[in-house]
């Protein structure tokens, strides 16, 4: 089920009258209301999908409990976890890749053979939830959280239907509590998550789902695009790839509101970054501190010598585009983040910019400005092997922009004009809000009529420009 579809919208209304208004007294109900209802969301894509989903939940449910009652098989509990999930991914997202580079392999050294691929669909969002199992268990051994007996409360955590199939990857202290706890209607909890799912819906459906086509196009072909075209391209997929994935964390985040729960924040407003350090601090918060917790500082973080750092964060960002896709094109995604982080690393220079940007200012100095354009500018650069379909295919498209001629007279789509006027005013309001939160941009309005005109106003731009016809999110497939 799409946030952007009609069948949702009609779900969250039945859900959200039962959970308030039939089970508001009762917290186990509330929490089954929840279970169940999440189990539907995700059925709606398909009902096999619900099968791998509950196994994988069971299995760490019953690991958290073993492992925290042992006293000797500790590492065994977490192993055995860890491998379940960890051969869940294999199998479903990564087996045919495998399959077919060991193939490729064999034919380099002119051997033939036909490995067996299998013919099955990625389930959905099956790299979000195995993760959630996966830091449940690991959080377990480390004491850091205490398992739960109660196996509905353990499978809400999981499959909580705002973040279930793209995130934000939850942890288990952070959200366990809060479906364990007593929770009561707000008012302006509402009201703000209503804000964040107006905030979320302009991003996807006005400015990402309108950018769709128009990068599609331009990736597809190529050999006839202008130079400056293909530049274009770039540029707007790394703007449609922020608003499609940044829009789904808020709607799921103000959605989660509405039912009195509060998510991880998974995005900080990443292309205002000054240095790639920061970049991965504000982009996909959830994915890159789970990696930084349970995989960097495992293996000695930089506390163990430059070498040991050096090795560690290859490794991390290695994992972190392999988690994207069975590709390569993921994997030189990551390495060449980790090539530019790197720098940083080894002159330590990688905490240079954790504080506010431009705090005292409304424009950045000149020195901000340079390291956010400089950093924008690579970030877009990996982007084109992220979206292109094979490595050889992102190194044609670079090698085009500078041998196409720079510019041809091409015709230009309607939304070629309005769209950088809301891709203008998408960035001028987070630039006002950089340093507090897309909620400040509602706070601004002290009049609530005022307040009230601006969702007004976002409505109305959404209904007038939007593409309805309910794209799925980039990261489903993730």
């Amino acid at each position: 089920m799409l946030f952007n579809s009609f069948d949702f919208a009609v779900f969250l209304v039945i859900v959200f009258f039962l959970y308030w208004f039939v089970f508001s007294k009762n917290l186990k109900l509330q929490n089954f209301l929840l279970f169940v209802s999440s189990y539907v969301f995700y059925g709606w894509w398909d009902w096999r999908f619900l099968i791998l989903l509950f196994i994988s939940t069971i299995i760490d449910f019953f690991f958290g409990l073993l492992l925290y009652n042992s006293q000797n098989r500790k590492k065994l509990f977490l192993f055995l976890s860890v491998l379940n999930n960890i051969g869940i991914l294999a199998f479903f997202k990564y087996y045919n890749f495998f399959a077919a580079s060991f193939k490729e392999l064999l034919a380099h050294f002119r051997f033939h053979a036909e490995p067996y691929f299998l013919d099955i669909v990625l389930p959905v969002g099956i790299s979000f939830y195995t993760f959630h199992g996966m830091s449940y268990v690991f959080d377990i051994y480390r004491g850091k959280t205490l398992p739960t007996k109660n196996f509905i409360d353990y499978a809400v955590f999981v499959c909580f239907f705002p973040l279930l199939v793209a995130g934000p990857i939850e942890r288990a202290w952070h959200l366990l509590p809060q479906v364990q706890k007593k929770r009561e209607f707000s008012y302006t909890q509402s009201i703000q998550g209503m804000q964040l799912i107006l905030w979320g819906f302009f991003k996807k459906v006005v400015i990402a789902d309108s950018l769709a086509p128009i990068v599609d196009n331009i990736f597809s072909n190529t050999v006839s695009q202008s130079g400056l075209f293909l530049i274009i391209g770039v540029l707007y997929f790394s703007i449609q790839i922020y608003c499609d994935f940044s829009g789904y964390t808020d709607i799921a985040r103000g959605t989660a509101r509405l039912f009195g729960f509060e998510l991880l924040v998974n995005f900080r407003f990443p292309y205002f970054s000054r240095d790639i350090a920061e970049f991965w601090r504000r982009w996909h918060i959830s994915l890159s501190s789970w990696f930084r917790d349970y995989v960097y500082v495992p293996l000695g973080g930089s506390k163990e010598g430059t070498f040991k750092a050096i090795r560690n964060t290859l490794i991390i960002f290695a994992l972190s585009g392999f988690w994207h896709g069975a590709n390569w094109t993921f994997i030189f995604w990551g390495l060449l983040h980790a090539i530019y982080f790197l720098p940083l690393l080894i002159l330590k220079k990688n905490r240079t910019n954790i504080g506010p940007i431009a705090p005292n200012s409304m424009l950045p100095g000149f020195r901000e400005f340079f390291g956010i354009f400089t950093t924008f500018i690579i970030v877009c650069f990996a982007w084109i092997f992220f979206r292109a379909a094979n490595l050889s295919e992102g190194l044609n498209y670079i090698n085009r922009i500078f041998t196409n001629k720079f510019y041809i007279k091409q015709k230009i789509d309607i939304e070629m004009y309005y769209l950088p006027l809301f891709i203008l005013f998408l960035f001028t309001i987070e630039w006002s809000c950089r340093n507090q939160g897309i909620e400040q941009f509602f706070y601004f309005f002290k009049n609530r009529y005022l307040k009230y005109a601006a969702c007004f106003f976002l409505v109305v731009i959404i209904i007038l420009f939007g593409s309805f016809k309910q794209n799925a999110f980039i990261y489903f497939q993730f």
